[in-house]
């Protein structure tokens, strides 16, 4: 009995970690842009659901074990027949007490007909009269789905970054909201990495491919990286790097970034890119931050031995 009741009880943490968003508001109001916000925040969405199937919808997440934490669901006008259920669905999950929060999109009638004028796109309510006709029309029928948001973002005079802002602040989490940094060694003979946010040339470094004993060995092997270690411009360059990484890192962080990737390639991508590479891993996982490393181009080459990191 004890077991069925952990796993009970897990169950429950787990459904109690569920978050249920369901966006909402005015054709031209930012429900895109928001929606690709949250999806960088770890949200799974699910654009133009219809209403009705937003309970059935929910249960099956609920009971995914836990695979589906972070939900968000598009439901508006461009449903048409299904969205008059909407609200209906709304007063049920209520009564149920389904956990949910609404965000609601919106903006001025301005600012909605110069971003339908801009894109040259039809408005959904108005597909072949003027905007302002559908604005009108969808106001209306929102106005119910609105007095029952829980947040309401107008983004008329919002800039992209101050939106990201605001909706990392409603729905960001510690987990969410973390960059993560991949680091990559790699080959300049083998080609850049299209990827990489920050590329470091270290082929300036003491070269221990001249030294027979170490020529098929990796620079995470302690006896190469001790060779390339050793010397006053490593010393001074790793001083520099340090600095930089120091520096740069927390700027990316507060800038909102998702993900940095920061390539460091020497000719063969075997020893001083290696080197280089797990220095900056080892520094930034020391900081706390959720860091990969990743050898791209090393078993390319004549690799005898290597020694791996814990990831």
């Amino acid at each position: 009995m004890d077991k069925e009741l952990e796993a009970v009880n897990e169950q429950l943490k787990k459904e109690d970690k569920f978050r249920l968003v369901i966006v909402t508001g005015m054709s031209g109001g930012g429900k895109t842009q928001a929606c690709r916000y949250m999806e960088d925040l770890g949200y799974f969405v699910v654009d133009n659901l219809p209403a009705v199937f937003i309970p059935k919808f929910v249960e099956l997440c609920k009971h995914a074990g836990g695979h589906v934490g972070k939900v968000v669901l598009v439901v508006d006008t461009r449903s048409r027949e299904f969205f008059d259920t909407f609200i209906h669905t709304l007063d049920d999950m209520d009564r149920d007490d389904v956990p949910y929060e609404m965000l609601f999109m919106d903006a001025s009638d301005p600012v909605i007909i110069r971003r339908y004028k801009e894109t040259r796109r039809r408005h959904p309510m108005a597909p072949s009269s003027r905007i302002s006709d559908g604005i009108a029309k969808e106001r209306e029928r929102l106005a119910p789905a609105r007095a029952k948001a829980t947040y309401i973002i107008d983004t008329s005079e919002l800039k992209k970054v101050e939106l990201r802002d605001k909706i990392h602040r409603l729905f960001g989490t510690n987990e969410g909201e973390q960059m993560s940094i991949n680091v990559l060694s790699f080959g300049f003979k083998f080609g850049m990495p299209l990827d990489a946010d920050l590329v470091l040339d270290v082929r300036f470094l003491p070269n221990p491919f001249y030294i027979e004993s170490m020529r098929h060995k990796s620079g995470a092997v302690p006896e190469v990286a001790e060779y390339i270690a050793k010397w006053p411009v490593t010393q001074e360059f790793l001083k520099h790097l340090d600095g930089m990484l120091d520096f740069l890192v927390p700027q990316y962080v507060k800038e909102g970034k998702s993900q940095l990737v920061i390539a460091v390639g020497c000719t063969g991508g075997m020893h001083r890119s290696v080197f280089t590479a797990k220095h900056i891993y080892d520094r930034l996982a020391a900081k706390g931050y959720p860091v990969k490393i990743e050898h791209r181009d090393l078993m390319k080459n004549d690799v005898r031995e290597h020694v791996r990191e814990e990831c």
